[in-house]
């Protein structure tokens, strides 16, 4: 009689699976990736145009339009440097930030700006009662500190820098003061300093504050007269970037056909 075959029997245990197969880390990333997209959108709605302009630019063509329309700077603030070509294009992005003040009707025959060649002149000129400024004080009225802190709050935003002059008219103080227009002018453009620089300005942005007294009169042939008392901020111009001072050297290598140099050739 053959012996009987011992049966064996096998017993696997069974497990979880390594904490179900990590599927749990799966959807804890789409979750992070929705969260910051969501605080992108969010960011973007709060953001300048320019700023939206730059980084929209940077995704339609990250190799070009992203430098014509933005910068080389980095921060949410300094997404826009403003050159000769585009500083039209902060004056019209000021003017309509000052039309949402309050007393925007009394004030804009008081307020001028003009694309110069040392960048863009905003001059906040005076009435004879006073517009911005008490008369005859360097303190800054309540219209006076809603325009400037209008201002500093866009021009916060730009890396370009600013200078601030003063000027009066030629009504002079008593012979006996020690205190004159060389002293009003000045002070009156740091009170316009302070205010800007504690409302959006850096305090590396300002580069100069200057006072002329009645120096560099807005109506020489009316010396008195009280528009000459003004503020001037100037926001200066920003040099190319060296992609595009390369193509202008460029351009400017290729002589037209009606030179000098090509008539004397022929």
């Amino acid at each position: 009689m053959e012996k009987a075959r011992p049966i064996i029997i096998v017993k696997k245990k069974g497990g979880h699976g390594g904490h179900h197969g990590g599927a749990w880390k799966v959807a804890y990333a789409d979750f992070v990736t929705a969260m910051m997209a969501l605080f992108i959108v969010l960011w973007l709605m709060n953001s300048s145009k320019q700023v939206q302009e730059a980084v929209g630019g940077y995704f339609k063509d990250p190799t070009g339009t992203s430098k014509k329309v933005g910068s080389n700077m980095t921060g949410s603030g300094e997404n826009f440097t403003l050159t000769r070509d585009n500083m039209p294009r902060l004056k019209e992005q000021l003017q309509q930030a000052i039309r949402q003040m309050s007393d925007f009707e009394k004030l804009k025959s008081h307020i001028a700006m003009t694309v110069t060649a040392e960048g863009l002149r905003i001059e906040l000129s005076e009435s004879a009662s006073g517009t911005f400024f008490d008369s005859g004080s360097a303190k800054l009225n309540g219209d006076g500190s809603e325009l400037l802190v209008t201002l500093a709050q866009e021009m916060g935003k730009l890396p370009n820098k600013i200078s601030i002059e003063g000027h009066t008219d030629s009504k002079p103080y008593a012979p006996s003061a020690v205190y004159g227009n060389w002293e009003l002018s000045a002070d009156r453009a740091n009170a316009a300093r302070r205010i800007m620089q504690a409302n959006g300005v850096h305090l590396d942005q300002v580069i100069q504050v200057r006072g002329f007294a009645d120096q560099r009169l807005r109506k020489p042939e009316a010396p008195m007269d009280p528009s000459n008392r003004r503020i001037s901020l100037i926001v200066q111009y920003v040099a190319k970037n060296d992609d595009d001072e390369d193509a202008d050297a460029s351009g400017k290598s290729k002589k037209p056909e009606g030179s000098k140099e090509a008539a004397a050739e022929k």
